[in-house]
C-alpha cells in the first residue's frame, strides 16, 4: 500500500472522529478515540441486528415459495 493511500485512509478516519493524529518532523502518531469507536460498534450492532432479522425474514419466505413451487409440480 502506497503512503497515499495510508494517508487517505487515516484522512477519512480523521474525519470520522474515530482516530486523531499528529504529525513531529517525519513521524505521524495516530490514537484511537476509544469512545466513538464504542459509538460506531453500537450503531453498527443495532443495524446487524436488523439486517439479520431482514434477511432471516426472507430466507422463510425463499423457503415457502420453494416449497409451494415444489409441492405444484409433484402433483
Amino acid at each position: 500500500m502506497s503512503l497515499a493511500a495510508v494517508l487517505q485512509h487515516v484522512q477519512v478516519l480523521e474525519a470520522s472522529g474515530l482516530v486523531r493524529s499528529e504529525k513531529v518532523g517525519r513521524v505521524r502518531t495516530c490514537h484511537i478515540e476509544s469512545a466513538v469507536l464504542r459509538e460506531a460498534e453500537q450503531w453498527i450492532a443495532a443495524r446487524r441486528t436488523s439486517w439479520e432479522s431482514r434477511l432471516d425474514r426472507l430466507g422463510d419466505r425463499l423457503t415457502d415459495t420453494s416449497t409451494t413451487s415444489t409441492e405444484r409440480s409433484s402433483t
